[in-house]
């Protein structure tokens, strides 16, 4: 059987406009997820199942119980005060959103099913184990490289990592170096215990997480979703952790 893998999702406030008539219903809550996201765990050879943020306590462990396995998408700012920090301006938070995947991260990651963090996701599974974030890399004067294309939308700025030799992600890219997207103007400042850095931007920005003692947990920076039509090992993530599930 095909496993089934849990997909986070936002809800944001949006006027639907009907076509036909060319107004604006009354606002509503709406379920938003990147289409590149499911198409490659179905492509993967797993079932995606987009996860609304609710966050009560059936419907957690019913997730935790059911689910093969989890990504972690990108999107909003994590909450400062989540790594305890005040905010700074210019963040784009959902509380509900972190106490939502926050919350299904704890019980997850105890019961060894495979776990994957892109972008934002990588960001939580640091913040949940402990680590903190630089809430806008520009602010933080640790780059003066763009790691944002932002402006652009179309994820083509582009940037090479370094891959640790010997780590899970180098093991399943099967390379040493990757030239990846980048859509951040956050990152990882203070590493969580007991996750490794195994992936760096040229100038040192962290982009690659995992854990030596989980049976798979690991975050890239970058979005693969974006670029496996274009670089195959990019896909080879999503099939990791698909195998990952299914060997459950």
């Amino acid at each position: 059987m095909r496993p089934l893998i849990g997909l986070t999702t936002e809800f944001v406030d949006t006027n639907r406009i009907e076509p036909e008539r060319g107004e604006s219903a009354p606002k509503q809550d709406t379920l938003l997820c990147a289409m590149n996201y499911p198409e490659f765990v179905e492509k993967a050879g797993g079932v995606p199942v987009l996860l609304p943020n609710f966050d009560s306590v059936p419907y957690l462990d019913a997730l935790t119980s059911r689910l093969d396995g989890l990504i972690l998408t990108g999107g909003q700012d994590i909450a400062p005060r989540r790594y305890g920090q005040e905010a700074t301006s210019g963040l784009d938070v959902l509380p509900e959103r972190d106490a939502f995947e926050l919350g299904l991260l704890a019980r997850f990651i105890g019961t060894g099913k495979p776990i994957f963090g892109i972008c934002r996701g990588m960001q939580l599974l640091n913040v949940h184990l402990g680590g903190t974030l630089h809430q806008d890399i520009g602010d933080a004067g640790i780059s003066d490289r763009q790691h944002s294309s932002v402006v652009s939308r179309d994820y083509s700025l582009r940037h090479r990592v370094n891959l640790t030799p010997g780590s899970r992600i180098a093991e399943i890219m099967g390379r040493a170096e990757a030239t990846v997207n980048t859509y951040h103007h956050q990152a990882v400042n203070r590493v969580a215990r007991g996750l490794d850095v195994t992936a760096l931007s040229e100038d040192g920005l962290i982009e690659g997480l995992e854990s030596a003692t989980h049976p798979f947990l690991l975050g890239v920076q970058w979005h693969p979703e974006k670029m496996a039509g274009e670089h195959e090992e990019e896909m080879d993530l999503f099939h990791a952790l698909v195998r990952a599930a299914s060997g459950r």
